[in-house]
């Protein structure tokens, strides 16, 4: 018996987890936690932390600033963080997370959510089409 106890325990062992799995989570843009480059065409004038956009490396002449919602410690020590972003040649404006929260966040679902429901509606106007296709129709 012992023989026994001691083959399953070195069996199990042995084995990888069963139940063990990779796990991820992943935060869109306008949804709160999200940190990244934002959109700013069409929105309410951002909330900024600093009046100057910040600049690690030289930007060519003409290039337009970007936008980006980050850490409050990212936008502390960005030369640190800036490579994160793929924003260290960008001027970079860094928005207040309370404004991207209350003024784009939502914004941005309600623009989302009217062009996914156009598609879905779309996308319905043929399912009462019973074409000739290879389903699984009465009369296949």
């Amino acid at each position: 018996m012992k023989l026994f106890l001691i083959m399953v325990l070195l069996a199990a062992a042995a084995s990888p987890p069963a139940l063990a799995a990779d796990v991820g989570v992943s935060v869109s843009i306008g949804q709160p936690g999200f940190y990244g480059r934002l959109d700013y065409g069409g929105y309410p004038p951002p909330q900024l932390i600093y009046r100057q956009p910040r600049m690690i490396q030289h930007v060519p002449v003409g290039r337009p600033p970007i936008y980006l919602n980050v850490p409050p410690s990212h936008s502390r020590n960005w030369g640190r963080y800036c490579g994160r972003y793929n924003a260290c040649d960008e001027r970079v404006y860094f928005v207040r997370n309370n404004w991207y929260e209350r003024e784009y966040a939502p914004r941005y679902q309600q623009r989302n959510n009217q062009r996914g429901e156009r598609r879905d509606d779309q996308r319905n106007d043929h399912q009462g089409n019973n074409g000739n296709g290879n389903g699984r129709g009465r009369n296949h």
